[in-house]
């Protein structure tokens, strides 16, 4: 990266100089004067070490303009006189431009790369906290019930062990969801990882996420409407089937009163429009512009303490659409609950 970036600033600057030169000729040819040559390359300069990285670039320009200027525009022309005083004004004008520009765009860089990381660690802490949090209520509840088992196992008769065992496989089930959450998420914003993408047959990939709803969700019903032609979209099959079952899941736990789930795909130029909606409580206004960050305010979770990790699931979902080069949407349906939106791109 290092290299394409030196690649990419010398570049910049070959051309930069080579159109200033041709358009000090030309001028002068028009206008039949001298004048504006100096101040041209001064700007050259100045353009060159704002848009390079370091010093090294517009001070390399800086150097190049004043013998440009001293051999081409300068008697006697075509023949380099190095010890004029107006060659040793020009150069020590167009240096102090460079090392001025070059300064000042190397401290505005480092403190946006200061802000960013900052609002990165802010982001991590705030996940760490979420996570910390709906991680606390399963484990307690496992830790509890396999303790109640141990320690009262001959009083316990067959039902009350089997109702505590079948709430341990529960959380325990959200618990290896919520480490794939986890694991994608950091996956997807290590940057590094490229995406698989193949091509996948819209209605293998719906009957793949349906089957394994029903086996977390049985008892929720999901209408399903998709094209009936055939549709092929390029992506990671797994990440996807993640981002439709994650938000499924999210309807069947918070959306309150819902008696309706509907998942339908459209089509629409050259893009797959996926969309999951409900019929209900819909989503309250201060979460709505904040509800794929990755981190919920505590104040909004249940007071029972149940688990929430809808911040986290749907950060997951955000970040592996983005990666597929789409966009993802949450909105209130005007009639009653929510519906949540994404765009994948068509096989061509």
């Amino acid at each position: 990266m290092k290299l394409q970036l030196n690649i990419k600033d010398a570049l910049f600057t070959i051309i930069t100089l080579l159109l200033l030169l041709f358009l000090n000729i030309w001028m002068q040819d028009i206008f039949d004067t001298k004048t504006l040559i100096p101040m041209i390359f001064v700007l050259g300069v100045f353009l060159i070490s704002l848009k390079t990285q370091g010093y090294f670039w517009g001070i390399t320009a800086s150097l190049l303009s004043v013998l440009a200027v001293n051999y081409a525009f300068t008697y006697p022309y075509y023949a380099f006189d190095l010890i004029s005083p107006e060659c040793v004004a020009s150069a020590l004008v167009m240096l102090i431009v460079a090392i001025l520009t070059g300064t000042l765009t190397t401290q505005i860089k480092k403190q946006e790369k200061m802000k960013a990381e900052t609002e990165k660690e802010r982001m991590r802490a705030n996940l760490l906290r979420a996570v910390s949090h709906d991680l606390r209520t399963p484990l307690t509840t496992i830790y509890g019930s396999s303790s109640a088992i141990m320690e009262n196992y001959d009083s316990l008769n067959k039902e009350q062990q089997l109702k505590l065992l079948g709430e341990m496989r529960q959380d325990s089930e959200w618990l290896i969801r919520m480490v794939e959450n986890l694991l994608s998420i950091t996956r997807i914003d290590g940057g590094n990882v490229q995406l698989t993408k193949r091509p996948t047959v819209l209605e293998e990939l719906i009957d793949a996420v349906l089957i394994k709803f029903r086996k977390r969700c049985p008892n929720q019903a999901v209408e399903v409407e998709i094209p009936e032609e055939f549709i092929s979209i390029p992506m990671d099959a797994m990440l996807i089937e993640q981002v439709l079952i994650n938000i499924l899941e999210n309807a069947v736990d918070h959306a309150t009163g819902m008696t309706e789930l509907k998942l339908s795909v459209t089509t629409k130029d050259t893009f797959a429009l996926f969309c999951i909606s409900d019929n209900g409580c819909g989503i309250s206004a201060d979460r709505i512009d904040k509800i794929f960050t990755g981190y919920l305010d505590r104040d909004t979770s249940p007071a029972d303490g149940s688990r929430n990790n809808m911040g986290i699931g749907l950060s997951v979902c955000a970040a592996i659409i983005k990666a597929h080069g789409g966009e993802i949407h949450a909105y209130n349906n005007s009639s009653g609950g929510a519906s949540f939106s994404f765009s994948l791109k068509l096989e061509p």
